[in-house]
């Protein structure tokens, strides 16, 4: 299983695994990192499970659709860095990540 790196605002670390095919904010959930919300439960709805995802691995993932830009559009600290988690899905090609987590969802 690919492993993830999600680091909170304050720096601390949470590494954890999870199974190709789910997406990242599922995999934070599972693994109880602080600080993913995730009010809609993955529907791109609600922006609270905002993350940042730099190069190398924003890279390797297809552009936001505009339902995934729209919601982006009003989470707090977004930056060009930004992306909903439930809108990543887990690959082998993306293990190891680093995930950013703001320090703030709502």
């Amino acid at each position: 299983m690919p492993k993830v790196i999600f680091i909170e605002h304050n720096g601390v670390e949470h590494v954890v695994e999870g199974p190709t095919g789910k997406s990242l904010m599922q995999v934070a959930v599972d693994n109880m990192v602080p600080g993913i919300v995730a009010d809609c439960g993955g529907s791109a709805s609600c922006g609270t499970c905002h993350v940042y995802l730099g190069a190398p691995w924003s890279e390797k993932l297809s552009a936001p659709d505009d339902t995934e830009l729209s919601m982006l559009d009003g989470v707090l600290h977004g930056s060009a860095e930004s992306r909903l988690s439930c809108q990543v899905i887990l690959t082998t090609e993306l293990d190891g990540m680093r995930v950013r987590l703001p320090s703030s969802q709502m």
